[in-house]
């Protein structure tokens, strides 16, 4: 006797709606054997009306994470453990260890004098910087300085290190890597530094020294790589752009004031998967809700405020982490009257983009924005 199925039939023209009978469930028993499937049994269900994101809106409360992720230096050495980083679990991605869809997040911390090995993966990744002082990444033999929200870039295949200046202050950061996409698509590889270090081949900072002036182009800088050649990203440049731009538009109704971190040399995205942004809410701000495809994890640069994420409140403060999935409703709000807020983003956005799957939808009701749902 077959064994009863789900069945995903949906009484609307143009869907599946096959009636299982015991002839067909015979049928498939004999598809089964052979590996295979009618397409009509799970149509439905791998062709939904619209996205279906597995992953669920969380906010991870730095004052929560911060002393766990600090007590694992009294635990595990960055020379065993490769990078001592306390990652984020989606509870609808567990399986594939992702934060939200296909991103991957975690908080790496790192003492005064001590430095994880170079190595290089084909996941594409990026560090922000939440607090400490004296950490430096080495990407490729160009050794970059790093403060507290700094933003950098670890491309796609590139050697890279990282560690902490003997008289400096403990560190820790977020690290955001598509370890999942590139595993999902059977395409991620990872290697050793065979001396487990770099020779550094350019002056300190000559990434941000050359390539970080805006509207400049350094000459006699080649640059051939399909990311950036700007590899760091300062925070003090970036909140001053923010303000600037703040005093001469309105802003997006869903994002208050945005900027993507661009590739200096094309315009777009920093990586070819992966993409950031940073967004500022003008003292009382509350933005309209919008939904689009593709999934972003933030991080509260400056301020306190809110975001309402398909229906649900997670009330931020400075340094805090939360993720919106693909296709979720969100909208964001600043709690003071009198400063501003930051968010930085991580996305995957270019990988969207590039495959001509992106979408995007405004809430209709309520004044564009979202009741909250208990």
């Amino acid at each position: 006797m077959s064994r009863p199925r789900e069945n995903y039939r949906e009484d609307v023209a143009g869907r599946a709606n096959v009636e299982d009978t015991p002839e067909l469930l015979a049928y498939y028993d004999e598809l089964e054997k052979l590996e295979a499937g009618a397409l009509w049994t799970v149509a439905n269900k791998i062709e939904p009306w619209e996205p279906k994101s597995d992953s669920v809106p969380v906010l991870w409360r730095y004052k929560d994470m911060r002393e766990l992720v600090l007590r694992s230096v009294s635990m595990v050495t960055p020379e065993k453990a490769g990078r001592r980083v306390v990652y984020l679990n989606n509870p609808g991605r567990r399986e594939y260890s992702a934060a939200v869809g296909w991103l991957f997040s975690g908080l790496q911390v790192m003492h005064p004098g001590e430095r994880a090995s170079a190595h290089a993966h084909s996941a594409s990744a990026l560090r922000f910087i939440m607090e400490g002082a004296g950490a430096y990444t080495i990407v490729n033999g160009r050794k970059l300085t790093l403060g507290a929200n700094d933003f950098v870039i670890t491309p796609n295949g590139c050697w890279h290190e990282h560690g902490v200046v003997e008289d400096g202050k403990p560190c820790i950061w977020q690290d955001g890597l598509d370890i999942p996409l590139t595993n999902a698509l059977e395409t991620n590889f990872y290697a050793v530094h065979k001396d487990l270090t770099q020779v550094v081949t350019h002056p300190v900072n000559h990434s941000v020294a050359a390539w970080g002036n805006a509207g400049l182009r350094p000459y006699g800088e080649e640059w051939n790589n399909p990311y950036s050649p700007l590899l760091k990203f300062e925070w003090g440049p970036t909140y001053e752009a923010l303000v600037k731009y703040s005093k001469v538009t309105d802003g997006s109704p869903y994002d208050g004031i945005l900027m993507n971190y661009v590739n200096p040399l094309t315009g777009g995205p920093v990586m070819q998967t992966t993409g950031a942004a940073m967004q500022l809410l003008r003292p009382g701000e509350h933005t309209r809700a919008h939904r689009h495809t593709g999934c972003a994890v933030y991080q509260v640069s400056k301020g306190k405020g809110y975001s309402i994420i398909n229906g649900k409140r997670f009330d931020w403060q400075e340094r805090d982490i939360f993720c919106v999935p693909a296709w979720a409703w969100h909208e964001h709000g600043n709690a003071s009257n009198s400063e501003d807020a930051c968010l930085f983003n991580f996305n995957d956005s270019p990988t969207i983009n590039a495959l001509g799957l992106y979408r995007e939808q405004a809430f209709g009701e309520n004044d564009g924005h979202q009741p909250i749902l208990t």
